[in-house]
């Protein structure tokens, strides 16, 4: 059985490492693929744009949960016998709800659709209510959804920028969010679900915990890779992979906990509840959290390394970090940090001796920088050394 508690400290410490940045091309050519597959859903299939976009007719029915039996069929020939509106979308809501959506009809042809859907589910009149959406609202909320996830994306590759001090960073993050952004559209297309205003807020919202759970790995790979820059032990890349391997247990649990009750909400919406805001909200919120887990740790940081990988102080840190790593015996990736047993951490200023004399064998500490290092064990991240006892 698996350990998972020992298995993300071992991740965090690099006694164990998933080659992410390495196998980075994999990641690039798994994405492509299923960002091609959804721009030809996008394009084929298009969105099912719900009424509020399109504008149109919609009639609910309310009868008893036994009277919705075969509903779709019978609304459909209701709607088809008065010559009016060949393709209506029935949907039902909740147990003993049915919703008709239609064009957009005239009063004299809204009146006999009423009349031919109380007439089918043999309920009064005054039991079918009917509505109307012009299409001029429906452009407007989509051209107000359209500005504001420009201002979003703008916005956040200027902060992102500003705050980690450099614009590959934020383009990265921004091309993570692309990804997302096309795969869940796709994935509407693909599969037909509809559209609607709540779909809208939900997309959104899910950009921003994709962001969330890109700028906390980018956090630590900012730190790794200041120390790697300090101490030259370790390369670029293998700086960027021990970052991503010591938070993807937190990114998974964080995911799990977000989809779970999601995925509730989901069973319950499609069971009894039917196609409305909760459930419109909680599908594009599964979709995108599931994707924006996966963008922050394939996508984001191995495109970050790509990007910066011909940055000449990049290129330097590579040379002297391999340097380092081949006179004492680490490993031939250089996309993978070594591990405690297989790269000695050279001595401090006390010398190899000094280090044997606290407890340690020389060549025994892991060749990631010493706070890293701290940062695994129980000591604090800034306590003093033990200087070694004169020689005499």
């Amino acid at each position: 059985m698996i350990n998972f508690a020992q298995l993300g400290n071992d991740l965090y410490t690099g006694k164990r490492s998933v080659r992410f940045i390495e196998n980075r091309r994999r990641w690039y050519i798994a994405s492509g693929v299923v960002m091609v597959i959804a721009l030809v859903g996008l394009l084929v299939f298009r969105l099912n744009l719900g009424l509020e976009f399109t504008g149109g007719s919609e009639f609910r029915v309310s009868t008893t949960p036994a009277g919705t039996s075969s509903y779709e069929t019978r609304a459909k020939d209701a709607v088809r016998s008065v010559g009016s509106a060949q393709d209506a979308n029935v949907t039902k809501l909740g147990n003993s709800t049915v919703r008709v959506q239609t064009e957009q009809l005239n009063d004299a042809q809204s009146a006999n659709v009423r009349d031919a859907l109380a007439k089918e589910f043999d309920v009064p009149t005054d039991k079918v209510s009917a509505s109307f959406i012009g299409p001029s609202w429906g452009a407007s909320l989509s051209q107000q959804a359209l500005r504001a996830l420009v201002v979003f994306l703008v916005l956040t590759m200027l902060v992102m920028a500003l705050y980690f001090r450099t614009w590959k960073m934020a383009l990265s993050a921004l091309v993570a969010l692309v990804h997302d952004m096309i795969i869940t559209v796709g994935i509407y297309a693909l599969t037909g679900f509809e559209v609607s205003p709540a779909t809208m807020i939900g997309f959104l919202t899910v950009l921003g915990y994709s962001l969330y759970d890109t700028v906390v790995v980018f956090d630590k790979v900012r730190e790794n890779t200041n120390e790697a820059f300090a101490g030259k032990r370790v390369t670029y890349a293998q700086a960027a992979n021990l970052a991503v391997n010591q938070t993807v247990v937190r990114s998974i649990n964080t995911t799990v906990v977000a989809l779970l009750p999601t995925l509730a909400v989901l069973v319950v919406g499609f069971a009894t509840i039917g196609p409305g805001t909760l459930l419109d909200l909680s599908l594009v919120l599964f979709i995108g959290m599931a994707v924006g887990a996966y963008s922050s740790i394939f996508i984001a940081t191995p495109l970050l390394v790509t990007l910066r990988a011909k940055e000449p102080e990049v290129q330097q840190l590579e040379k002297a970090a391999l340097r380092y790593q081949q006179r004492h015996g680490a490993p031939t990736s250089h996309d993978v940090a070594p591990h405690a047993h297989e790269a000695p951490e050279p001595a401090d200023e006390a010398g190899e001796e000094g280090a044997e004399r606290e407890g340690v064998p020389a060549g025994a500490r892991p060749a990631v920088a010493r706070e890293t290092h701290r940062y695994a064990t129980s000591g604090p991240r800034n306590q003093p050394r033990r200087a070694p006892k004169s020689r005499r």
